[in-house]
């Protein structure tokens, strides 16, 4: 569970918030966390997004507790949660071992969508805030204009991210984790990456070669997740001998309907008192506010949960 409390940017988080339930509310996929609803009573001061509870933890958590043999396994289906994003033109941005949980079935969900933004939005939509986990940024986004760039997250840069995410399962330490962090992003920019994980377990000559290619410095060069998807069948099979007769039909889902047609998440409407809590008195409406208005009546059908609710989760 998630807690946005009142303070003089509360403005602002409550836009934040209102992007980030519009985006979760939307995603149905095995490996993404589920959005459960918003719960506005459990704490007085504070606006929650409530998701299924985690029992297993963190994915670094699991692989601690039960070791490294499913690795290949686990990247395989983080794989597919990110190729879904993409496939509905939301990134991440924000993709590592502490961002993705192991549900009751042993298998990785990807959460914290609070970077996430829409690939094919305005410039003034995209998510710009430099905020995020360093090391496993791209190095367009350390420093855009040495690479000519504006900063903005991008399916090539949650690409990288997922191949120093290889490394950090493997390793269960963050890339450069032997380097302060300003020495890392100092190297990164330069052209170095985190060195191949020695093991146990050690990692397949086959699936590094692919992951320095999730690395490449020109972020067009970058596969796509749907070709990484496919780059993680042999090594999950070769783990864990899983029979994917045919591996497009898992990670090809049908589309989700807009949000016009999508249906209440769980449970009724919101009431208008939520809208009205979540937004300010007319007489001090900005721009931002009205963008959260638009946002929040386009979320209105998510479930407002009570005291009761038993499934919180932080975050």
């Amino acid at each position: 569970m998630r807690h946005f409390l009142r303070s003089t940017e509360m403005r602002r988080i409550r836009l934040k918030f209102c992007r980030e339930a519009l985006v979760w509310r939307e995603l149905q996929h095995p490996n993404i966390l589920p959005f459960i609803g918003i719960d506005r009573e459990s704490f007085s001061s504070s606006l929650c997004m409530v998701s299924p509870w985690m029992e297993h933890g963190t994915i670094l958590d699991h692989l601690k507790q039960h070791g490294r043999e499913n690795v290949d396994k686990l990247l395989f289906e983080i794989a597919q949660g990110l190729q879904y994003l993409h496939s509905l033109n939301i990134v991440h941005g924000d993709l590592r071992g502490a961002n993705i949980l192991i549900n009751d079935d042993w298998s990785a969900c990807l959460a914290d969508f609070g970077l996430s933004g829409f690939s094919n939005a305005s410039s003034s939509m995209r998510t710009s805030t430099r905020a995020g986990s360093l090391r496993w940024m791209a190095p367009e986004l350390i420093d855009p204009d040495r690479f000519g760039y504006k900063f903005a997250r991008t399916p090539a840069s949650d690409v990288y991210a997922f191949g120093c995410v290889c490394v950090e399962l493997y390793t269960g330490r963050p890339p450069f984790s032997e380097l302060s962090e300003a020495t890392a992003l100092l190297r990164i920019v330069k052209g170095e990456r985190a060195g191949r994980p020695s093991g146990p377990p050690a990692m397949s000559d086959v699936l590094w070669e692919r992951v320095t290619k999730y690395w490449a410095e020109n972020p067009a060069t970058r596969p796509s997740t749907e070709v990484v998807v496919q780059d993680m069948v042999f090594p999950a099979r070769r783990r864990r001998r899983l029979k994917l007769a045919n591996p497009d039909r898992i990670r090809r889902l049908p589309p989700i309907p807009p949000p016009s047609v999508m249906p209440a998440a769980i449970g009724p409407s919101a009431p208008p008192t939520f809208v009205e809590h979540l937004l300010p008195s007319v007489s001090t409406r900005t721009e931002e506010d009205e963008e959260a208005e638009e946002l929040t009546s386009k979320i209105g059908t998510c479930l407002v949960l009570g005291s009761s609710c038993r499934h919180h989760h932080h975050l």
